[in-house]
């Protein structure tokens, strides 16, 4: 991350108050104390540690209590039989129900997410599907983005497995709440699976459909199997990695580090390519029964099909590098990208802002000593010429009882009004970090973006460690 452009002006600079220096060391001591006396590790393994040059811009590692939901803060649940207004049955023919119960979607205690189809007395069965409240995960201009899970599918095989349909995937952005304008705006399958077979399918959807430059509703695809373990009886590594760096640019499906399946840009003409590319994705855990892919290898769910066997996901993460290889490099001022992660503590101008050493995921640093009339500069943000009207950024708070203040985003021009912002006020501590959305007024083009700092009290009210936009 690259210093900061300037130091805070001698008469705004402001010192930590006392309670929280004292909230940040405390708060180091007890992790310390806590690894120091762990006698075992957890029954399931943690994301790994992003490999140096890369940034890791979302997690779940899915900790929890046992039977209890995902977090709504980053996941939505898909619920029914389609989206609202969308093709029925999912537009695959799964004969399902998703719904938001525990009994279908539901953390183990142990770190794992658990997706379980069930069905009941009069044959009718259920399941689950969540997707990511973020539509906004794509690579930096010049950069990698690189989207994993660990993940055991469901654990049965043979006759008793007709119908099963787990999945790892990603939906182009604005298929979300269109929910008609498929293949075309793009499809990424990380992890495909039927029938409990030891095979991995990893696929691109895009284009027309039937049939049209990406061969659909097969699309671009290719498969694997699973070694050491079968796919059923282990957790495995399901990745994408999509590189911008390379000419022409390409996106790589892996199992367990070891690609398999690579498709090019040049494979389609270049009017599909951007179609499908260029915005950002969202992605989706979720299990189906039946449906045209299982149909593809002896159909199901039948009667010796058997209910119960869950999807089970140890951690989902995101993962970007910027151009050249430097994911803790910003890119330089005029040529930032609007949907991958700025890093709050590259400004190109300032008032009030302290960097600091964050013990969020990645590490690195945020600003803080955040209050009422601060500001930040970042340069030349391309939007683009699909508009943005998100704006997510990570953010951590410590303030005390009453006091909060807003984030907003103003461009050009400190004097402009707001295109938009949100409220923050105590989220823990000053290292208790959350990824929150607000909606803006559409964005397009290359912009100066300001983040400033508003509040009815005097108090530093936020950290920030990084923001993006989306579509």
């Amino acid at each position: 991350m690259s210093e900061p452009f300037g130091t805070p002006s001698p008469t705004r600079h402001r010192r930590r108050p006392l309670r929280r220096a004292l909230v940040a060391v405390l708060g180091t001591l007890a992790l310390a104390a806590a690894a120091a006396t762990a006698a075992t590790p957890p029954a399931s393994a943690s994301a790994p540690t992003p490999p140096s040059g890369w940034t890791q811009v979302f997690l779940d590692d899915f900790n929890g209590p046992a039977g209890s939901g995902v977090d709504t803060a980053d996941w939505q649940y898909d619920t029914g039989t389609s989206y609202p207004g969308g093709a029925a049955n999912w537009g695959t023919g799964e004969v399902e129900t998703m719904t938001a119960g525990t009994s279908n979607v539901a953390l183990d205690g142990n770190g794992d997410l658990l997706i379980t189809p069930r069905r009941d007395a009069g044959g009718n069965w259920t399941s689950g599907r969540i997707e990511t409240n973020r539509t906004d995960f794509r690579p930096p201009v010049g950069g990698k983005l690189r989207v994993e899970a660990r993940i055991q599918m469901p654990n049965v095989t043979g006759a008793a497995a007709k119908g099963y349909w787990p999945a790892f995937w990603m939906l182009g952005a604005p298929y979300r709440g269109n929910y008609q304008n498929w293949p075309g705006v793009g499809e990424l399958d990380i992890m495909e699976n039927v029938q409990g077979l030891n095979t991995d399918w990893a696929t691109m959807h895009c284009g027309t459909n039937p049939g049209g430059p990406c061969n659909e509703t097969s699309g671009i695809g290719s498969s694997t199997s699973c070694t050491g373990t079968t796919c059923q009886s282990g957790f495995h590594t399901y990745a994408m990695e999509w590189d911008r760096s390379t000419s022409p640019e390409e996106i790589r499906f892996s199992l367990d580090g070891v690609d398999f399946h690579t498709v090019k840009a040049n494979q389609v003409d270049a009017t599909t390519w951007a179609n499908a590319t260029d915005h950002g994705f969202f992605v989706i855990l979720n299990v189906a029964m039946g449906g045209g892919f299982p149909a593809a290898f002896g159909g199901g769910p039948d009667g010796g099909t058997e209910p119960g066997h869950p999807m089970v996901v140890d951690y989902v993460q995101v993962l970007q590098s910027s151009g050249g290889g430097g994911g803790t490099t910003p890119p330089p001022s005029g040529n930032r990208d609007a949907y991958g992660a700025i890093q709050a503590e590259s400004y190109d101008g300032q008032s009030g802002v302290i960097p600091e050493t964050t013990t969020d995921t990645g590490g690195g640093q945020d600003i803080g000593s955040l209050a009422n009339g601060d500001w930040a500069l970042y340069r030349g943000v391309d939007f683009g010429s699909t508009a943005a009207h998100q704006f997510y950024a990570r953010v951590a708070s410590g303030a005390a009882n009453g006091v909060s203040g807003l984030v907003e985003i103003r461009l050009d021009s400190r004097s402009n009004a707001p295109v938009g912002s949100f409220a923050v006020a105590n989220t823990g501590g000053w290292q208790s970090w959350r990824t929150v959305p607000a909606n803006i007024g559409p964005v397009t083009g290359t912009h100066d973006v300001y983040l400033t700092f508003t509040s009815g009290q005097s108090a530093d009210f936020v950290n920030v460690n990084w923001f993006n936009f989306g579509h």
